[in-house]
């Protein structure tokens, strides 16, 4: 599998005795319908990551039941769009998109490319938008209810499925209210911070394609992959795995389409296997394995914050929105220690919302993920003050030049 298919497999995409390497349960703190009440805090900033909507799979499963994706499924709901444009960091023209032409170099069964978003994709943004304008909008008064680019910063991995999302969503937020056109930025593929860059970084590929390979020899997930094999049909050479099995799932069951009732069958544990394969794959036990996934993008998110709330600055703006994947969101989830062995849903997001207190001044950070709030590991509390986040995150964020340094000790590692 070449390395574009590959970031893109890994982009969707044991309980008995391969269980020493999971962790334990997460840790949610639920108040006032999941949130807790900001008061006595003052809201200063937002920064959400999202996972895209519901799309076509990336790879249909050979020899199995066909599933008929026709453009008919990715049809523009009215409600969904807004006027945009796509640049690159410094504001010019959108960078070269190796992914998305991977994915265009194929055609599933009704025509459609792998790795699109759908009409039902579009929808579950727009919703996300519509629960944020709920939280921040009409609950906290917080943003504007028209769309300003001096307000709102958008950063898209540069995959069609992404950049759709987030007009979605801030169609959703601003209810299509805006001054002037969304600016979305995007990133040279080479330089990408917003998912693990298998591509841009020479050791993270190294062990990663290891770890892939030994992902599935694991003996309960190697015995399970045997027995749905044989279910199914599929012949031992076509190379097939639980999270191509569960993308191709996931993917038909969404949008009303057949699947083999075997698979349906064994639904759970495909569910299950997948997470463990990716769970093992990012070994968040090494944090140099995490930093190499989403170092530089913790970095950035804790940059932002930094900038905030210094008082000399005059960064006016007040929410940072990044388009990005489910394998951006897992090992976000595994820094912070929150991670609840389950794939993160179409559409779901983490919040990092930055508070005062309004008579001490003192500055703290809390964190929801799929509107829940959640207590972070190394946090006393879900109002965490500042130093114990910075501290807790301190493990795993790297700025881009010594990530760079780590990406290239690739020395003591078997290629």
């Amino acid at each position: 599998m070449g390395i574009w298919a590959r970031i893109g497999a890994l982009s969707t995409v044991a309980c008995g005795a391969v269980v020493y390497w999971l962790q334990p349960h997460k840790r949610v703190v639920q108040a006032d319908r999941g949130r807790a009440h900001p008061f006595p805090y003052e809201l200063k900033l937002v920064q959400v990551l999202f996972r895209h909507g519901a799309r076509t799979p990336l790879k249909s499963i050979p020899d199995i039941q066909v599933a008929e994706w026709v453009p008919n499924l990715l049809k523009d709901p009215s409600h969904t769009s807004m006027n945009y444009v796509v640049t690159n960091l410094s504001g010019g023209p959108k960078p070269p998109s190796p992914i998305e032409d991977s994915y265009r170099a194929h055609t599933l069964a009704g025509g459609t490319f792998p790795g699109q978003l759908t009409t039902l994709g579009k929808q579950q943004l727009y919703d996300l938008g519509a629960r944020i304008r709920k939280t921040y909008i009409e609950e906290f008064n917080f943003l504007s209810p028209i769309f300003r680019s001096s307000e709102v910063y958008v950063r898209s991995t540069n995959i069609v499925r992404t950049i759709e999302s987030a007009t979605c969503l801030l169609a959703g937020l601003f209810q299509q209210k805006q001054e002037g056109a969304v600016k979305i930025q995007t990133s040279e593929a080479e330089t990408e911070i917003l998912y693990p860059n298998y591509h841009g970084c020479k050791l993270l590929k190294l062990l990663s394609r290891h770890r892939w390979t030994e992902s599935a020899l694991l003996p309960d997930i190697a015995e399970d992959l045997k027995r749905i094999q044989s279910l199914l049909g599929i012949v031992g050479h076509k190379h097939v795995d639980f999270i191509q099995l569960r993308d191709d799932l996931v993917a038909r069951e969404a949008h009303g389409l057949p699947c083999p009732t075997v698979l349906k069958n064994w639904q759970k544990t495909v569910e299950e296997r997948a997470v463990e394969m990716v769970y093992y794959i990012y070994e968040p036990n090494k944090s140099e394995n995490l930093q190499l996934s989403v170092g530089p993008l913790l970095h950035t998110l804790m940059a932002n914050i930094e900038k905030k709330i210094e008082k000399s600055s005059d960064d006016s703006r007040k929410l940072y929105l990044y388009s990005v994947h489910d394998t951006t969101l897992m090992p976000c989830l595994m820094a912070l220690g929150i991670f609840d062995m389950k794939w993160p849903p179409y559409a779901a997001d983490i919040a990092l919302e930055l508070y005062e207190h309004r008579s001490t001044k003192e500055v703290y950070i809390k964190v929801s993920y799929i509107g829940q709030d959640q207590l972070v590991r190394g946090c006393s509390d879900v109002f965490c003050p500042l130093n114990e986040f910075r501290k807790a995150l301190l493990p795993y964020m790297l700025d881009s030049k010594r990530h760079g340094a780590l990406c290239n000790q690739t020395e003591n590692i078997t290629k």
